[in-house]
């Protein structure tokens, strides 16, 4: 869902300033998001089935790029691609090749060589934390990138509104997001059910998924995408340490407590602050009910989104080409 959001963030953008963008994706929640409605008429996305093997997915990459006559291609995170079948391919992309480049785990930069991978790209974009090759001299570092801009948002209102609430309701809302591995999504769900039993009256608690099929078609769950339109109505978010669900609560002062999933490649653990983490669902709960308890924060009124520096950047490589 991160690589996803990520790419859905800078073709947004570039679909605002008049580009076509193609999208390349297998995220399993691929085929049950309206990604077409929110990225405008200038994209086009392809869906890769999430189900195949590794080599029928290098296939599938390999068979579109062969047939794709891009002016820049963008690549998200792992240089050599999902199964290293860009070491191969990138040298015959006669176009600007683009590295969004965040961090990744030191074992996996050294034992593929990520460093030689990176030299092949003519632009790093990183989005806003410190990632292995940020210094390198094609480098260009943003703020972090959000899939939509302030003004985007959802009033308090109209978000409490989507959230379910009524007009008169006052308490509270913590939001659960389950939209990580499948046994993420049901942890997100038992989380939800036991910060409704420890709170009782005290908030509205609510489980948050990106669509129907992601809740199993639980009538706990809420289909909500994306989320980050929601949070002004939120007042605690549960979560993990992924780059947006991170990156979305700090841009809009939404409070976070979060797990640090344990992943391949992303570092979670250090991504999070010490005040956004914790180590078990009693830590959770009570973390929760102390931000619950507390003074109320005031939410920026707006926020920087570094997605369109970095399509500004991607701009000008393409014209230098």
């Amino acid at each position: 869902m991160g690589h996803l959001t990520r790419a859905c963030a800078l073709t947004r953008a570039a679909v605002a300033r008049g580009h076509a963008v193609d999208v390349l994706t297998n995220s399993p929640f691929a085929p049950g998001l309206p990604l077409e409605s929110l990225l405008g008429p200038g994209a086009t996305v392809h869906r890769v089935d999430a189900r195949l093997d590794k080599v029928a997915t290098v296939a599938a990459v390999t068979a579109w790029l062969k047939d794709a006559t891009p002016d820049v291609l963008v690549v998200d995170t792992f240089p050599r691609g999902l199964g290293g079948e860009l070491v191969g391919l990138l040298p015959a992309v006669r176009a600007p090749r683009v590295l969004v480049h965040r961090d990744l785990n030191p074992v996996y930069v050294e034992r593929f060589d990520v460093a030689r991978a990176v030299d092949a790209f003519d632009l790093l974009v990183v989005p806003g934390e410190d990632a292995p090759f940020a210094h390198h001299p094609r480098a260009v570092r943003t703020a972090p990138w959000l899939l939509l801009d302030a003004d985007a948002l959802l009033s308090r209102e109209d978000a409490r509104r989507r959230l379910g609430l009524e007009v008169t309701e006052s308490r509270p809302v913590v939001a659960v997001l389950g939209c990580g591995r499948p046994e993420e999504v049901v942890d997100a769900r038992d989380t939800a059910a036991r910060l409704r039993g420890t709170l009782g009256a005290r908030a509205e608690v609510r489980w948050l998924v990106p669509t129907a099929a992601d809740g199993a078609g639980s009538p706990e769950a809420l289909a909500v995408w994306p989320a980050l339109a929601v949070l002004p109505g939120v007042d605690v978010l549960v979560g993990s340490g992924g780059y947006n669900t991170v990156q979305e609560a700090r841009a809009t002062g939404t409070p976070l407590v979060a797990w640090a999933r344990p992943r391949l490649y992303d570092r979670q653990a250090l991504r999070l602050t010490d005040a956004e983490r914790v180590a078990d669902a009693v830590a959770l709960e009570a973390r929760v009910a102390s931000l619950l308890g507390g003074t109320t924060r005031k939410r920026p009124a707006s926020y920087v989104n570094g997605v369109h520096v970095a399509v500004e950047a991607i701009e000008r490589i393409a014209l230098s080409a």
